[in-house]
C-alpha cells in the first residue's frame, strides 16, 4: 500500500521503517523533519519501568504546594490557567489508585521490551551505536524520601522489573559522579540509554530514506473527509493522499484527531532540558533525581538535565524559572562540576487527561490510525508502537491488549 505518516518523532519514524520493511511504500510528511522537537530534547532514558503515572493518588493536594515552591518540578503560566481547566479538572480525576493500577498494567505491556524494540529498529543502521544498555538509576537524599515512594516499587516489582536498592555509599563506590547526594540508589536493570537522542532519529530517518522511503517538508493545515473517513491531507504544498495515513503529530496532534471525529482531552506538557557541554563529571548511568523529578543523562560530549512539567500551550516561548530551577539542582548535586557552555531547551510532550497513548485505528474502517500521546515515553515507547501499527495496517493481531490505547474511546457518539 502506499502510507503516510504525519510526524517525523521518534513514533512516526519508526511507524515509517517498520511499514517499509512490510513492503508498504512509505512517506514521512513533516513541517521541520526528523527530531526537531521532543524527539530531540528528551532525557534519553529507555525507561521501561516507567509504568507509574503523574496523577497519583494525592496530587490534588500536593500540586498548589509544588506550584509555590520554585525547586519544585511543577510549573505553570498563569495566564494559560482560564484554557487549561476543562483538562485539569480530567487529568486530576485520574489521580486514582484504581487508574494508577489500570495504567500500569497497560503500560507494562508497552515498554517492558523497550531496550530490545530498539536494538530490533536500529539493527543494521548507524543509529545502532547510539543504543547503550545501561541502569536506570533513581537517587534519593534520604531513606525517609525512598520509603515515601514505596508504592511505586511495589507495583513495579509486582510487575516483573527487576531492581536492585542499594546504600548511596555503596553506589558511590560504583559511580563516584555524585559522591554523597544520595543516601538510597535504586538501580533499575533491563533498561537502557540513548547517548544522542536527536542524532539517532535522523540516522534512523536517514536509514529510511536510504531503503527508498520518502520524507516531505510540509506543513498539515486540514483534512478532507467524507464523513468519518479521510480522503486526503491538505498541506501548505497541495493535498497528499494515500491507502492509509498515520498520524504520529505528538502534541500537534489535539486538532486533527478532533477533525477524525475523536474528541481527545489533552494539553501540551512543556519539557525542559540543560546541556552541560564537556562536563568535568559524567556519570556512568541516567540518574534520575527525586527531589526535582529530573533525569540526569551522560550524552556523547554532553550531560543533560531534563524533565520538569509546565503547563503553558503550544505557542508561549520558553519560561526562566524551570531553567533556573535544573541549574539550582545539579549545583547542588555536583558544586564542582565544570563545563564548557550550557545549552538550554524547550520543548512539547503530548498529554492525553488519561496519561495513556492513543495507539491504533481511528475509525472501524482503519483508513487512519493515531500513534501518539506519549507522555514521558514516547522515546521508550517509540519502536514498539511503530511494530503494533505496521502489523495493524496488515491485519495482524498484536500479542498484548490494545484496548486501554484504542483511540475510538474518544470517538463522538
Amino acid at each position: 500500500m502506499q502510507i503516510i505518516v504525519a510526524g517525523a518523532g521518534i513514533v512516526g519514524v519508526s511507524c515509517a521503517i517498520w511499514l517499509q520493511r512490510a513492503g508498504h511504500d512509505v512517506t514521512i510528511v513533516d513541517r521541520t523533519g526528523p527530531a526537531t522537537g521532543t524527539s530531540h530534547g528528551n532525557a534519553g532514558v529507555l525507561a521501561a519501568g516507567a509504568i507509574i503515572p503523574v496523577t497519583t493518588p494525592g496530587l490534588l493536594g500536593r500540586a498548589p504546594g509544588m506550584l509555590l515552591d520554585r525547586d519544585a518540578p511543577l510549573f505553570l503560566r498563569w495566564a494559560y490557567l482560564p484554557r487549561l481547566l476543562p483538562f485539569l479538572w480530567r487529568y486530576l480525576g485520574h489521580a486514582t489508585p484504581a487508574h494508577v493500577d489500570h495504567y500500569g498494567a497497560a503500560m507494562a505491556q508497552l515498554l517492558h521490551d523497550s531496550l530490545d524494540q530498539h536494538r530490533a529498529l536500529a539493527q543494521g543502521t548507524q543509529a545502532a551505536h547510539y543504543i547503550h544498555p545501561d541502569d536506570y538509576c533513581f537517587g534519593y537524599a534520604t531513606r525517609a524520601a525512598y520509603d515515601a515512594d514505596q508504592m511505586a516499587w511495589d507495583r513495579r516489582r509486582a510487575a516483573g522489573f527487576d531492581f536492585e536498592v542499594m546504600d548511596g555509599a555503596e553506589y558511590a563506590q560504583v559511580d563516584a559522579a555524585f559522591g554523597d547526594a544520595f543516601e538510597v540508589v535504586v538501580r533499575c536493570k533491563n533498561h537502557g540509554r540513548i547517548s544522542d537522542p536527536g542524532a539517532y532519529v535522523k540516522a534512523l530517518a536517514d536509514h529510511f530514506v536510504e531503503q527508498g522511503g520518502r520524507i516531505t517538508l510540509a506543513e498539515i493545515t486540514d483534512l478532507q473527509m467524507d464523513g468519518r473517513e479521510i480522503t486526503a491531507l491538505r498541506t501548505n504544498k497541495g493535498d497528499l493522499s494515500a491507502d492509509r495515513i498515520v498520524f504520529a503529530l505528538g502534541p500537534w496532534s489535539r486538532a486533527m484527531a478532533r477533525k477524525l471525529g475523536l474528541d481527545v482531552p489533552f494539553e501540551s506538557e512543556r519539557g525542559y532540558h540543560i546541556e552541560f557541554v564537556n562536563p568535568s563529571r559524567m556519570p556512568r548511568n541516567p540518574m534520575m533525581v527525586a527531589s526535582g523529578k529530573f533525569v540526569l543523562t551522560p550524552m556523547d560530549g554532553r550531560l543533560r538535565a531534563a524533565g520538569v512539567i509546565e503547563f503553558g500551550g503550544l505557542e508561549a516561548g520558553p519560561s526562566r524559572p524551570p531553567f533556573d530551577m535544573l541549574r539550582r539542582q545539579v549545583a547542588r548535586l555536583m558544586p564542582d562540576l565544570e563545563y564548557d557552555e550550557v545549552v538550554e531547551w524547550m520543548g512539547h510532550r503530548p498529554a492525553p487527561a488519561d496519561s495513556l497513548p492513543l495507539i491504533g485505528a481511528n475509525d472501524p474502517q482503519g483508513r487512519s490510525f493515531s500513534a501518539f500521546g506519549h507522555q514521558h515515553v514516547g522515546l521508550t515507547a517509540g519502536p514498539k508502537t511503530g511494530r503494533i501499527i505496521a502489523g495493524l495496517i496488515d491485519g495482524h493481531k498484536p500479542n498484548m491488549d490494545l484496548a486501554p490505547f484504542d483511540p475510538q474511546k474518544f470517538a463522538a457518539r
